[in-house]
């Protein structure tokens, strides 16, 4: 089973305690900071369009990608909550290290550490390359990553489990330091029509990725790196800095608007 499949059936309310709006004011302060007034965001791995709806709801023209239907899906729904002077999310089901688009952006986010699901350099290196391809001129990049610390002093070989009236899971987590790759193994009690229970389980990856290499591999794909800090600040990150933001710029385009840099195939 695909990572998400199952858990989009309970996401939102297993994901309650994440700070959403928090989020989406700290995006705006990078905006106001970095000098960028954004018209149409790109929200790559937008899972069930939490980020996306609320940026919506402030009247910001948005497009949503994810790779998996069920979590676009319960994302759809959200447009149905939008007020009337909204526009309605696009939504695209797409693999992020191969997503395609019909002109550019002015902004791409990719939050909640989808940055980290991507495990190998090489396909990290595409989705930053086509980034940069379907920026406007000038236009930002902003990503956030879970820290090696992260991975290895606060999840670490830990265990998890969180109840609900209606559903409940359990998450035993591995960080493995040799490789850098923290899985985590999910098993998923949703109740079903009959007052039973319906057993998922998924295993996730994600790879830790130092402050350098995210740098060394936004360079390669032509963005030039304006900021990375702290978590919801901006202050710089630290040796214990569990979750860092990157702001990225697009600067290899022309006067027309087209990369001239970089062959994406």
């Amino acid at each position: 089973m695909s990572s998400y499949e199952s858990f989009a059936k309970v996401y939102d309310t297993f994901m309650s305690n994440i700070p959403y709006d928090k989020w989406v004011d700290y995006i705006e302060r990078i905006w106001k900071k970095f000098g960028l007034k954004p018209k149409l965001v790109l929200d790559l791995a937008c899972g069930t369009g939490n980020i996306s709806f609320r940026f919506a709801q402030k009247g910001y023209e948005m497009i949503g990608i994810d790779l998996s239907s069920d979590m676009l899906e319960a994302a759809t729904e959200k447009n149905a909550l939008l007020p009337p002077e909204a526009k309605s999310v696009l939504y695209l089901e797409q693999d992020m290290c191969e997503f395609e688009l019909y002109g550019t952006v002015d902004c791409v986010l990719c939050l909640c550490d989808s940055i980290n699901y991507i495990t190998d350099e090489n396909e990290l290196l595409t989705v930053f390359k086509l980034v940069n391809n379907y920026l406007e001129p000038r236009g930002l990049f902003i990503f956030d990553i879970n820290t090696i610390y992260k991975f290895k002093n606060v999840l670490a070989d830990n265990s998890y489990s969180q109840t609900t009236e209606d559903a409940a899971y359990t998450w035993e987590n591995y960080y493995d330091e040799d490789e850098c790759i923290n899985e985590f193994y999910t098993n998923f009690f949703i109740k079903n029509t009959d007052d039973a229970y319906d057993r998922y389980e998924e295993c996730h990856y994600e790879r830790g990725y130092t402050i350098e290499k995210i740098s060394e591999l936004l360079e390669k794909a032509g963005l030039i790196t304006e900021g990375i800090f702290n978590d919801n600040t901006f202050d710089e990150p630290d040796t214990k800095s569990e979750r860092v933001y990157f702001v990225a710029r697009e600067c290899g385009k022309g006067k027309d608007g087209v990369s001239h840099v970089f062959d994406i195939s």
